[in-house]
């Protein structure tokens, strides 16, 4: 019979954060891993001996998730995580990143009703403009450009940018936009910094940008 603390239990386990902090990619060999992974720019978060086992973590930059290693598992051969998806707020600066720092990335392209075409997508759809590369092992990263958030993806009240670049880039955006909304209604608008403020939250959060 069910007691009111174990219905109270139960009704607590859906306020619980769950954080997805770390996902482990299969590798033949961690030092040569960890030389990759450092090239791309990724912080080393650590490089210690666990109950016995190595364990080495990286951090992708402004990312809240991070990797670890994992090393003979029957369960994930070497090269079997693909798909992993590293989205950016411009995915021509990202690709050229990783390009000056020596890494095999693929071209900047789109997904159609046909398949895939070269080049960003038009007008820059958010969500739809994509590079891959992957690891000495052939673990596969997919670049993904996203600029607008769908409704809901974001709560509004904790909008941030993770790093420097992502604001900058933000910044453009919101000035490019402004641009036409001041041609549109056929004077400087003194008011730029609320319209630019309104229109960046707007992005995150997939609400309706300001007129």
């Amino acid at each position: 019979m069910s007691t009111t603390a174990d219905r109270s239990r139960d009704a607590s386990v859906g306020n619980v954060d769950l954080k997805l902090e770390v996902v482990t990619i299969p590798v033949t060999d961690l030092d040569q891993a960890k030389a990759f992974y450092a090239r791309l720019g990724w912080r080393l978060d650590a490089d210690f001996v666990l109950g016995g086992v190595r364990a080495i973590q990286f951090t992708p930059p402004g990312s809240g998730c991070s990797i670890h290693f994992s090393t003979n598992s029957a369960a994930a051969r070497p090269g079997s995580a693909q798909g992993l998806f590293l989205v950016v707020s411009d995915i021509e600066a990202a690709r050229d990143d990783l390009a000056k720092r020596g890494v095999q990335v693929g071209e900047v392209f789109h997904l159609t009703p046909d398949g895939r075409a070269s080049g960003p997508a038009p007008d820059r759809a958010t969500y739809n403009s994509y590079a891959s590369f992957s690891d000495p092992d052939g673990n596969g990263w997919l670049l993904q450009e996203v600029t607008a958030r769908l409704a809901g993806r974001v709560d509004p009240g904790a909008t941030t940018f993770a790093s420097a670049n992502d604001l900058a880039s933000a910044l453009r955006r919101a000035a490019a936009a402004h641009g036409e909304h001041e041609k549109r209604v056929g004077e400087a608008d003194e008011n730029w910094p609320d319209w630019y403020a309104e229109y960046m939250e707007s992005e995150q959060t997939g609400a309706e940008p300001p007129k």
